[in-house]
């Protein structure tokens, strides 16, 4: 049964991309607006692409009345750290400037329910950082998770003076791969450690460089909390239909609740994929905390769990990696 459309900001993009095929598979239309800046138009499969930047009033409200739209979820932004510690104003010219944009005219076509994707990096260098809860203190260290705040908090003012409902699902480290193989991470430049071991093993690229190897963790290197990103496109479901139900002003960690470091993913890869991940070692990045793992009892309280391993993620954006390879380029 047809449940109506949902605008999706970015749907063209890795997680965006694995949300529409979710949402389709529970009745939905996903309706992409994207600009294909960073997105990819073949990944758009499940319902109608609208190309175009979100900060185009006339092309959010021509798609609002055009498709009837219930709700929207919000991931269009730019999401390299980085970047955004060398050009901070691009990050919140992208993901602040235009995303007030896009929620001005997403208020002037009378659109409630948005569900706002964010991140982990909100938090910084938490004091608790083997279980980040979300009443934790909010101290980014990077432009982009400063960008990702700063909308946050327009987003939750916004929707409590115009009596609409928001989310936020702050992510920590989404992986692998759709296990129909119809999808996967495919960023330019790639930055994410596991489609990184995935190139490096089938030697695409030179060795895989270990951001640093001296941070105060069991192995040296960081901590990080990886999320299948199928468990994560359900946890967009979940958190929608609370929206739909008349919940708002949720805000929830996204994350498998456990870390692993970067060697023991390598270590992971090693045996999933039968072959040795060549490696050399790098001085830390700017804005890397040592330790992001989050504390999921709120999304959990909902009925959500994640139900793919670390293997899972890394045997699925393997066998992605190959199918897509196999294709020439068009």
């Amino acid at each position: 049964m047809a449940r109506g459309a949902i605008l999706v900001a970015g749907g063209a993009g890795y997680i965006g991309s694995h949300v529409c095929k979710a949402l389709a598979a529970e009745g939905y239309l996903p309706v992409t607006l994207d600009d294909l800046s960073s997105g990819h138009a073949r990944a758009v499969q499940w319902g109608p692409l609208v190309r175009a930047d979100i900060a185009d009033a006339d092309a959010v409200a021509r798609t609002v009345k055009a498709h009837d739209v219930v709700g929207v979820l919000h991931f269009a932004a730019k999401s390299l750290v980085g970047e955004s510690m060398r050009d901070p104003l691009k990050y919140f010219r992208e993901n602040v400037g235009k995303g007030v944009a896009f929620l001005e005219a997403l208020q002037a076509a009378r659109v409630s329910n948005i569900l706002f994707s964010s991140t982990a990096a909100v938090y910084g260098n938490p004091a608790r950082p083997t279980s980040i809860s979300e009443d934790d203190p909010i101290r980014p260290i990077s432009p982009y998770g400063a960008s990702k705040l700063a909308f946050e908090e327009a987003l939750r003012g916004a929707t409590r003076a115009s009596g609409g409902r928001c989310a936020v699902l702050r992510y920590f480290n989404a992986a692998g791969a759709d296990s129909d193989g119809d999808l996967g991470e495919d960023h330019d430049p790639e930055t994410h450690l596991i489609p990184l071991i995935v190139r490096a093993s089938r030697a695409e690229t030179p060795p895989l460089t270990v951001f640093g190897e001296d941070y105060e963790t069991r192995d040296g290197t960081p901590i990080r909390d990886y999320v299948h990103v199928e468990d994560l496109a359900a946890a967009h479901l979940l958190v929608l239909d609370q929206l739909v139900r008349g919940e708002t002003d949720l805000v929830l960690n996204a994350g498998a609740g456990k870390g692993v470091t970067v060697r023991e993913v390598l270590k992971a890869a090693q045996d999933c994929l039968g072959r040795p991940i060549p490696t050399v070692t790098g001085a830390r990045r700017e804005g890397d905390p040592p330790m992001l793992v989050a504390n999921i009892s709120r999304l959990a309280a909902l009925g959500w769990a994640p139900r793919k391993t670390l293997q899972d993620m890394i045997s699925s954006a393997a066998l992605w990696r190959e199918k897509t390879t196999r294709v020439v380029p068009t």
